[in-house]
């Protein structure tokens, strides 16, 4: 036997192939496709900073942010968000508005807005205790089938199998099963029981974060690297798989102005950025401040200050950026909800857009680094 951390996996399995014809797994393969998969991850997982937590707090932080977002920008972002709300009672007691400056460059929105209402929820009616089993988490807002599965078996040992974009492909591929619309309700049905069979209910929490972490390092959508996975003699697919198409990203052109002007208050020199605040009634980002749109989406080059390109859901944003001076914004751009000449170190720390963000650290008026959370390939898929 080789010990990894406190499990024991046996150093040597037979050679012969799972069987996992019609989605049913004999007892003594499930032990096999467990061992094997577990001793891969104790040997190839990320060092990610919420696999170093305990708190099954932070674990639900992590999951809501990891939803629709890469890891990669996730990363910073956790770690800033925890150290601005380091208990579920900060975060209770801070204003909507604190929670989507810290939430900033992460993109959908609705997510902070759910994990606030969540925490006050749990602060004001539950004692301040974040309930143990999924079943209950999923009665809280913002939480849903596979977050709370997440949570429920990585902080608290529940048995309950976690099926994101990532596991999903994991499975189909190990059975050989086709994406297709017509049978799609069916095939979640068959994904589920498969994941709720292989799930090893002694280490449930590693064993979910394990498969979905081989979907996200190995089992990639395009290319997978077959030669390095623990399943690959009991894969019926080795290599991509039939799926649904993508939905085509739907390209726009869209054009803002970037107002800055020196600041007004007394004794300070600082530079001040003009700011729209979306209405309170968009269905899209309320609440959160950009920069104000042109009347004019076409901008002549010798007035171009940059282009960016953002990406939100499935639409390519190419964006223009024009320098407006201040006596003239009002009448180049279209006024669509409060405004406000925001000092730059204020505006650091406010519930900006993603693209506010970026053009606003591109053209060196913030500090820190542009962040751009854009969606993966399909659904909760983490990479």
């Amino acid at each position: 036997m080789r010990a990894n951390g406190d499990r024991t996996y046996p150093n040597s399995l037979h050679n012969g192939t799972a069987s996992l014809s019609k989605g049913h797994v004999r007892p003594e393969d499930r032990a096999i496709l467990r061992a094997e998969l577990l001793a891969w991850y104790g040997l190839n997982q990320r060092d990610l900073p919420w696999r170093r937590e305990a708190s099954p707090y932070a674990i639900w932080v992590s999951e809501i942010m990891l939803q629709q977002t890469r890891v990669v920008v996730v990363v910073e972002r956790y770690q800033v968000f925890l150290k601005r709300f380091p208990t579920l009672v900060a975060l209770a007691l801070s204003s909507e508005e604190e929670v989507l400056a810290l939430w900033s460059g992460l993109g959908y929105y609705r997510r902070a807005r759910m994990l606030h209402k969540a925490a006050q929820f749990v602060v004001g009616q539950l004692d301040g205790r974040l309930p143990g089993s999924a079943a209950e988490l999923r009665k809280l807002p913002g939480i849903g089938a596979y977050t709370a599965a997440a949570i429920a078996s990585i902080a608290y040992g529940e048995p309950v199998a976690v099926v994101d974009g990532n596991v999903e492909r994991v499975l189909c591929r190990l059975e050989s099963w086709e994406v297709t619309k017509s049978g799609e309700a069916a095939l979640r049905h068959r994904i589920d029981a498969l994941a709720a069979e292989l799930l090893d209910p002694r280490n449930p929490g590693d064993f979910n974060q394990a498969i979905m972490e081989l979907g996200a390092t190995v089992c990639l959508p395009k290319n997978p690297q077959c030669l390095t996975c623990p399943w690959v003699k009991h894969c019926k697919t080795q290599g991509e798989h039939k799926t649904v198409p993508r939905a085509r990203m739907v390209s726009r052109e869209v054009a803002y102005a970037l107002s800055v002007r020196t600041g007004r208050q007394a004794g300070r020199g600082s530079r001040e950025v003009l700011l729209e605040k979306r209405p309170a009634a968009l269905t899209v980002m309320p609440g959160l401040w950009e920069l104000p749109a042109l009347r004019d989406a076409e901008v002549p080059e010798d007035e171009l200050r940059m282009t960016v390109r953002h990406a939100i859901m499935q639409v390519n944003y190419y964006v223009r950026i024009r320098t407006v001076f201040e006596d003239d914004a009002v009448t180049m751009t279209v006024v669509g909800g409060e405004r406000r000449w925001v000092p730059l170190h204020v505006a650091a720390d406010m519930a900006l857009t993603g693209l506010a963000r970026k053009v606003l650290t591109r053209a060196h008026l913030l500090t820190g680094t542009s962040r751009d959370a854009m969606t993966p390939e399909s659904g909760d898929e983490r990479t």
